[in-house]
Formats: C-alpha cells, structure tokens, sequence
C-alpha cells in the first residue's frame, strides 16, 4: 500500500536511511537493507524481494513506520491521559510535569526530547512529532499509577475501557 506524500514535506532515501522533512520538524530513521524504498511522484511505496516470513514482516513494519513519519512531520502525533481519583492532580512546573497521585510524595516527570507535556484539568496531553517516543512517554506517565482494578483509580489513556472486577463477597452474604 503506497503512502502519499502531502505538498511542502520532502524526502530523503539514502543507503536505508530515510530523512522525512516537513513543516513541524524533520524524522531521520534507518530501515533494514532489504527493504527497497522507493520515493516517485509524492508516493512513498515499500517492496521486499522475496515472499520469506522476515520479509513480509518487515513489508509492514517499514511501509507503517513511513506512514507515521509522514504523518508526524505533518500533523503532529498526541495521546491523552485522563487522572480519575479523589485528591489525584497534575500540575506543570515549567517543562516537567507533577503528579500527586496518593504517594507519599509528587512525582516529577521530565519529558523526553520532542515532547510536549500539557495539564487541561485533570487530563494531560503529550505531543510530538514521532509517533513511537509519544507512545513510550504515555506508557512511562501511566505507569506510575496503572488504573485499579477494583476502583479504577489511576493514570490511564482516554479511549481506555477499565473493567472493575467485583469485591469481597463474603460479608455481603452474612459470613464472617
């Protein structure tokens, strides 16, 4: 599947490096040897030479790595976070972020090189031009409160579905 190319973003292939530029800021990524690349009139198409298991992995790994790419130098990437739970705040100071989210302690999050961290009331937004740091800088953010199974108190992604499992039943019944 070929990837178009929008107008005022250029591309460079050389020796398996593919330099992506555009108006947000410019992607530099090395793709396996294998893989050809092939830039031709504002389309991006991804060939491998043989039908091998490897090959065809790398096929849609190389053609969707390009797709983010141009699509990060063009409109940018971004996750949301959404903080649920009584007392449980983000706030920035200067670039970095601080979370209290019931630990003895704020936790402080300095954000990756790229990456721009933003506090809307009890969500956080984080952008940036490359779709994988992005997705790790989430990933990292969540992970120092991962959502409760029970209350569903936590740091989680928007369009995350939390699915609270039921509690002790026992005294419910009248044992005990």
């Amino acid at each position: 599947m070929p990837v178009p190319v929008p107008e005022g973003v250029s591309v460079d292939i050389n020796a398996g490096e593919v330099t992506v530029k555009g108006p947000k800021g410019e992607l530099r990524r090395q793709f396996n040897p294998d893989m050809m690349i092939e830039f031709k009139e504002d389309i991006l198409t991804v060939s491998r030479p043989s039908d091998d298991r490897v090959h065809r992995s790398l096929h849609g790994l190389t053609r969707t790595l390009l797709a983010n790419m141009v699509e990060g130098v063009t409109e940018g990437c971004q996750r949301t976070l959404d903080i649920v739970g009584v007392g449980y705040r983000a706030e920035k100071s200067g670039d970095n972020l601080i979370i209290n989210v019931g630990f003895s302690h704020p936790v402080e999050v300095k954000p990756l090189p790229g990456i721009t961290l933003e506090v809307v009331g009890n969500r956080i937004n984080v952008s940036g031009i490359d779709k994988e740091v992005v997705g790790e800088m989430t990933a990292r953010i969540r992970a120092i409160r991962p959502p409760d199974a029970y209350k569903g108190k936590g740091i989680r992604y928007s369009e995350e579905i939390v699915r609270l499992k039921p509690g002790k039943a026992g005294k419910a019944i009248g044992r005990g």
